[in-house]
């Protein structure tokens, strides 16, 4: 059984601009580099998960995956604010317990103050699974 998530792939335009927006809005460890075949890279950390965010031609469009980060539903008018300012266009949803926003390459990424998943199914009353 895996025991966590290594890390996120992403294929993006500018790894160097898509690793400055984690840096500017979540504090992120970044580093620059290449891979073996000498592709530009930039490798950014937060949430506990590295990203790899590999040059390329990122998704034409948006599809409904997301990548979703539990934060704390007072944490959210925060991030809110450092997106405006690196020009990311952002919405809140239910009601105003999740923010939403899309990178330059229209990944898609949630920020969800409404408790963890483990929560919310046992507020189901589903239970969880370890």
């Amino acid at each position: 059984m895996p025991k966590s998530i290594s890390h996120i792939a992403l294929i993006v335009c500018d790894p160097a601009r898509t690793a400055e927006l984690f840096a500017s809005v979540f504090g992120a460890r970044v580093v620059s580099d290449a891979d073996d075949d000498g592709h530009r890279q930039s490798l950014a950390k937060f949430g506990g998960v590295w990203f790899v965010l590999r040059q390329g031609e990122g998704p034409s469009a948006r599809n409904g995956d997301h990548i979703a980060f539990e934060v704390g539903k007072a944490e959210l008018p925060g991030y809110a604010e450092k997106l405006a300012k690196s020009g990311v266009e952002y919405f809140m949803a239910r009601e105003d317990s999740a923010l939403y926003f899309t990178d330059y390459d229209n990944h898609v990424f949630e920020l969800d103050g409404g408790g963890s998943m483990d929560e919310a199914l046992e507020n189901r009353g589903q239970g969880t699974a370890a």
